[in-house]
């Protein structure tokens, strides 16, 4: 039978980027389960955690948290506002930038972030659990693809 599919694998099992969409697909399936009790999407929770990781002396921006989250800057606006009006987030004036807005994450906020962070490294263990000692080294190789995917996108 001839092929229908003009491709350079013999077997679509053998394409990165099939079976990395594949494995992303199922891991954002936990991610959605593990954070349901908390009533975070995942992208809620990306955002929220993300925010109480940069918490410091200095004012954190929108533009700085989608930045480090990779996250598209409209669409991070729609989840702060979200999250903003469950009383996880504040936004306050910025101390120097008129134009801007400083991130604050609300004590019910870094509680919450705290006890989905449990949930989801717990979550990503056992995942990634079957790669056993070679978990380090996909970590690895993952952020080469993704400092390289900043790179290209830039």
């Amino acid at each position: 039978m001839a092929k229908n599919l003009e491709s350079a694998f013999e077997d679509a099992d053998d394409s990165p980027g099939l079976m990395l969409w594949r494995v992303t697909n199922t891991w954002q399936a936990v991610m959605r389960a593990t954070l349901q009790p908390f009533d975070l999407t995942h992208v809620q929770f990306v955002l929220l955690a993300t925010l109480a990781w940069l918490h410091s002396d200095n004012p954190v921006t929108q533009r700085d948290l989608a930045t480090h989250a990779r996250t598209d800057p409209m669409m991070t606006s729609q989840v702060l506002r979200a999250l903003e009006a469950k009383g996880l987030l504040r936004r306050l004036p910025h101390p120097t930038d008129a134009r801007a807005r400083a991130l604050a994450v609300t004590p019910d906020g870094a509680a919450l972030a705290n006890r989905a962070n449990v949930a989801v490294e717990a979550a990503d263990r056992e995942f990634f659990g079957p790669l056993g000692p070679h978990q380090t080294d996909f970590v690895k190789r993952l952020r080469t693809l993704s400092e390289d995917a900043l790179v290209l996108s830039v």
